[in-house]
């Protein structure tokens, strides 16, 4: 397993677009994804768990992925939030 923690730093936080954007990088993985956040375990290629979980600007996550491409994953989807989803 690979994780890191990450600042979600964009205005609306994981909400419509941006949460969206995050599933679709996701499931471009063969690694089992998850975001913890407020003490819940969601699944990161699942829209409606991102979207209900409310995630917020300025909130911490923690990514964790599981499988052959983990470490990749992990850091794809980093890079995907550090840049605001290109906002």
């Amino acid at each position: 397993m690979y994780s890191k923690v990450v600042i979600v730093t964009n205005k609306t936080g994981l909400h419509a677009r941006p949460a969206s954007e995050f599933t679709k990088k996701a499931s471009s993985f063969k690694a089992d994804i998850t975001i913890a956040y407020k003490d819940r375990k969601i699944n990161g290629k699942s829209i409606v768990g991102v979207l209900s979980a409310g995630i917020t600007c300025g909130s911490e996550i923690l990514i964790a992925a599981e499988g052959e491409d983990e470490q990749l994953a992990v850091d794809s989807l980093a890079a995907l939030i550090h840049t605001n989803f290109g906002e």
